[in-house]
């Protein structure tokens, strides 16, 4: 089973009235410890792939609504919590990948979410039929 692990860094959460650091970057003994952590799932056959993302302030939000997108563009996005990067990962359970999170080097107030991605045996077969036929 496939899992994607999104990273949520507290820096990116509103509290408080404190407003997200669009300009946050890691320092260097968190990269290393990260970069530690990372060679571990990768060593464990679990790490599909990784990156570390801009901040949504940089970016841009689509919303939809009567058949058409209104684009918000950064820095004016309001978001509650934004996600600061993701893993891809292979795993037998969810919670295989919750013990993995675990051991994560996270920040104090930082927020991981595990989300199991569908595969096309998750789906009914005439739904599986559409996707090959697209």
């Amino acid at each position: 089973m496939r899992f994607l692990v999104f990273m949520i860094p507290e820096v990116y959460q509103p509290k408080n009235g404190r407003k997200p650091d669009p300009h946050f970057t890691p320092d260097a003994e968190m990269m290393a410890k990260m970069g530690k952590f990372n060679e571990e799932l990768r060593k464990a056959g679990a790490l599909l792939s990784v990156d570390g993302l801009h901040p949504l302030t940089t970016g841009a939000r689509l919303a939809f609504s009567g058949g058409k997108a209104s684009v918000t563009d950064g820095p004016f996005v309001d978001a509650q919590e934004v996600v600061g990067g993701y893993w891809m990962l292979e795993a037998k359970s969810k919670q295989q990948v919750i013990d993995w999170m675990k051991r994560c080097p996270a920040q104090d107030g930082d927020v991981i979410e595990i989300r199991q991605v569908h595969e096309p045996s998750d789906f009914p077969a005439d739904v599986q039929a559409t996707a090959r036929d697209a």
